[in-house]
């Protein structure tokens, strides 16, 4: 074995008042990890007297320096037949304090946090905790759509359950589903009323004066991506090249490029603006318009 920034070694107890603060910083950075005594640095295990008291006073010791309170479990792990102490802990009240300070996992080292540093941390767990996607939604299980979930685990490779029950045990492995509630991101995703809106315009020259076309589309999130990539698509130039006997189309706009600025429209948005994406496309380009930013 060798540590990693999930994974801290100690070669004795002596070192016992360090395990905090591995413990905290790895708990920042990645919310779970594991601390080993009577292991040393290059991976090389020499062994602990281990009893009962040895486990208890680990465990209050932990307990005593570590805010938020954490519940960890300590047992002895046999390495190379010898026994050491073993600690398996996990969390998700970031930031993680030892004897006061906040640290955070580099590699397989343990640094203290900057005001700034802590302060941004704390900043960017709020605006995830906040973000529209993980609200709770005002539909029920009854409004979403089963077709749209199926279609949607088939896609991506994952089993589904079936029955109203396998529906629940989804959405809560793919996070959409807490504590008996619906959370936004199912809404947005598989609402059996279209949830998402998207809004296409081809225009004559770069201006809006002429309007050639104009098209709204309405459905879920997945939906909207595709229809708006196949919009853009079907209204830009294309080329050719030959590629031996075949021809090849060739957008003006790759099409990677494309569906990687539809996605963003889409994912990065701000939700609790009703305004819909905008698609434009003119004469020397086209603009992709969310609220909050255009490209």
């Amino acid at each position: 074995m060798i540590e990693s920034e999930t994974r801290e070694f100690k070669k004795s107890l002596a070192e016992i008042k360090e395990g905090p603060i591995s413990i905290a910083a790895i708990l920042n950075k990645h919310g779970s990890g594991e601390l080993l005594f009577g292991v040393k640095s290059d991976g090389v295990a020499v062994g602990l007297d281990v009893n009962e008291k040895t486990l208890r006073d680990v465990s209050q010791a932990i307990a005593a320096h570590i805010e938020p309170r954490i519940y960890p479990q300590v047992n002895v792990k046999t390495l190379r037949r010898t026994r050491c102490l073993r600690v398996v802990f996990s969390g998700n009240s970031a930031p993680y304090f030892a004897y006061g300070r906040a640290y955070m996992r580099v590699a397989d080292e343990d640094r203290q946090m900057s005001a700034g540093e802590l302060e941004k941390f704390i900043l960017a767990k709020n605006r995830q905790a906040l973000s529209f996607d993980n609200q709770p939604a005002s539909c029920k299980l009854r409004d979403l759509d089963s077709k749209r979930i199926e279609r949607f685990v088939r896609q991506a490779g994952l089993s589904l359950s079936k029955g109203t029950d396998g529906i629940r045990h989804t959405l809560e492995k793919l996070d959409l589903w807490k504590d008996g509630v619906l959370l936004q991101a199912a809404f947005l995703f598989f609402a059996k009323i279209p949830p998402v809106q998207l809004r296409c315009a081809v225009f004559a020259g770069a201006s809006s004066a002429t309007i050639l076309d104009q098209h709204d589309f309405e459905g879920d999130i997945l939906e909207m991506i595709e229809e708006g990539q196949k919009y853009i698509l079907k209204n830009i130039r294309i080329g050719m090249k030959l590629d031996g006997l075949r021809r090849v189309d060739v957008p003006e706009i790759a099409p990677e490029a494309l569906r990687e600025a539809v996605i963003n429209a889409f994912c990065h948005r701000d939700w609790f603006d009703p305004e819909t994406v905008r698609i434009a496309i003119y004469a020397d380009r086209v603009e992709i318009r969310n609220p909050g930013w255009a490209v």
